[in-house]
């Protein structure tokens, strides 16, 4: 069986939204509902777009909600990955304009997606109205890791990845297939396929995380004055738990907690709530209504101070 073939340098139509041209690079994003501000979802590694569109098609019955794909990733251009968080944010920023989508934004980033909000926040602060962080990247996580995370980390710098074998792909395509069960026949099958033939893509887009992000990421500037709600999930996920011992994972969930709460704290309208029963992947499909919650108290939030 050969495995799929990824979208060209031509980037492909998207079974939802459309592709925009964005200094000569074509960018997918998807929109639905109105008003403001909008909510901009923001994917971590090896997610795009359209694996949050449950919780964007519920988004947007209280507003504006945006999904995309970064070059290099789902139904986006093909770039060479890992790129660095200003090249990611810049490409954003060019992309909401292109497709006309007003500011300032409520910024949703899941992982990896969650160091390019706060990115963005702190270059672009009067486009921003507030941010959920899900379970967000720190650039402090590798310093606080166990001494065996930081060996494995080192490993990971450089990994030579074998192709999937015949069977691999087979039993990936019916673990893709039940989780994006809930989604339309329209879009679960470009979806499995995606997945499929870009499986490498995560790994390449965060090869950069612990040295180029990291450092943009703590010499950027201070994160302005908006609301700010992180979600910490401390609960079972698959891959973590195969990764990991679980002295080792429990040791890294008790580092990622303490961060988020610091930087809950970085601001004045900071909170953290934490999710001891999802995990870090999927949190967004195990827990829509806390994610919900979060958006709709963002969103009052942000409202009551830009009527003033």
């Amino acid at each position: 069986m050969t495995p799929p073939t990824p979208p060209t340098e031509a980037a492909v139509a998207p079974p939802l939204g459309r592709l925009y041209d964005v200094e000569g690079r074509r960018l997918m994003l998807y929109r639905s509902g109105d008003g403001g501000p909008a909510v901009v979802f923001l994917p971590g590694a090896a997610l795009v777009g359209l694996d949050f569109l449950n919780i964007h098609e519920r988004t947007a019955e209280l507003t504006t909600s945006v999904v995309y794909d970064r070059a290099g990733t789902g139904w986006s251009e093909r770039v060479e990955l890992p790129r660095s968080a200003a090249d990611v944010t810049d490409e954003l920023h060019g992309l909401l304009r292109a497709a006309e989508v007003p500011g300032p934004y409520l910024l949703v980033g899941h992982s990896l997606g969650g160091a390019y909000a706060r990115h963005y926040a702190r270059r672009f602060p009067g486009d921003v109205a507030g941010l959920l962080l899900l379970d967000p990247f720190h650039e402090d996580m590798a310093a606080r890791a166990p001494q065996q995370v930081r060996e494995m980390l080192e490993k990971f710098k450089n990994p030579e990845l074998p192709e999937p074998t015949e069977a691999q792909l087979e039993m990936g395509r019916g673990q893709l297939e039940q989780q994006f069960a809930k989604w339309p026949d329209a879009v679960r099958g470009p979806l499995v396929d995606l997945h499929l033939a870009s499986w490498r893509t995560g790994w390449d887009e965060g090869r950069n995380l612990y040295d180029e992000v990291s450092d943009e990421l703590r010499h950027a500037p201070d994160m302005p004055d908006v609301p700010v709600i992180v979600l910490t999930a401390l609960g079972h996920d698959a891959t973590q738990a195969q990764l990991w011992p679980e002295e080792v994972l429990r040791e890294i969930n008790d580092g990622k907690r303490a961060l988020h709460a610091e930087l809950a704290a970085s601001v004045p309208d900071g909170e953290q709530r934490v999710l001891d029963d999802a995990g870090h992947a999927w949190l967004h499909e195990e827990r829509p209504e806390i994610i919900l919650q979060a958006i709709k108290d963002l969103l009052h939030k942000t409202r009551a101070r830009l009527q003033h």
